[in-house]
């Protein structure tokens, strides 16, 4: 399903300021996987993502997605296969758009662009529809501008946008980090219901180390721009929080005064 080669990633090349983002990563994720992604602040996370949604291009190397070489893709001709959730809540929707304006664009994402009206009566329906599995009572809010919805709500109609064309990758970086923690559980709950639903194959990056052992079936971490540890689904099962922070001290081969501050 998503196949990386040998991504290589370098910024500010051959400058004081050189700083290799990326070095050397590989990943395969089959259908229906959902890896959590833990690491410290600049350890290439965000860059990863960015490599996998076309945003940023490798240096070298290879983005495959349900076996097609997109390397070179640029990031709106990928936006048919992957749908993005991002941690900042204003991000992910157009808030001087309606709710129902917003859904009518993700519904479009990846179905060929006509001049037949954006929404129909039989789309709103369905549209109504789907907000009823949020619980939040947009479904009866349909014109309301988005920019006027709480960042929880926001968040969890940007993670129904992201998701109910059931793209090939789903990618959340941090899309519970902005939010109270009330609101953080309510998005984690409805992911977890949302990628279990339409068995999303779905990459997480999260600073939370228990939600990133409580979801998903496989785990990574990285650190210098490198996967330095990967966790099957059998060893996720037996993992914690503090078993994780001695394997991360081990692997760095040194004792950090703060590591699980870093990591968290």
């Amino acid at each position: 399903m998503l196949q990386l080669n040998r991504i290589h990633k370098v910024f500010n090349e051959n400058t004081p300021d050189e700083k290799i983002a990326l070095d050397d990563v590989d990943l395969s994720m089959n259908s229906g996987d959902f890896v959590t992604v833990i690491g410290s602040n600049g350890a290439g996370k965000s860059t990863l993502m960015n490599i996998i949604s076309g945003v940023l291009l490798p240096d070298t190397g290879m983005v495959r997605i349900d076996g097609k070489d997109v390397s070179l893709v640029p990031e709106y001709k990928r936006s048919k296969l992957i749908g993005r959730v991002f941690q900042d809540p204003m991000a992910g929707t157009a808030p001087a758009m309606t709710i129902e304006e917003n859904l009518a664009m993700a519904y479009s994402r990846n179905k060929r662009r006509t001049f037949r009206k954006g929404v129909t009566k039989s789309r709103r329906a369905y549209f109504k529809e789907v907000l009823e599995t949020l619980h939040l009572g947009l479904e009866d809010r349909l014109n309301i501008k988005v920019g006027l919805l709480s960042g929880g709500e926001r968040q969890a109609l940007s993670l129904l946008m992201a998701t109910f064309t059931e793209p090939a990758i789903l990618l959340l970086d941090e899309h519970t980090a902005a939010l109270d923690p009330s609101r953080a559980e309510l998005i984690t709950n409805l992911t977890k219901e949302i990628v279990g639903k339409y068995n999303l194959t779905t990459l997480m990056v999260t600073h939370n180390m228990q939600q990133a052992l409580d979801l998903g079936n496989r785990l990574i971490m990285m650190d210098k721009g490198q996967i330095i540890l990967k966790v099957d689904e059998q060893e996720k099962k037996h993992l914690t929080v503090d078993k994780l922070m001695a394997e991360f001290q081990r692997i760095r081969g040194e004792q950090m005064a703060n590591d699980r501050a870093l990591l968290s």
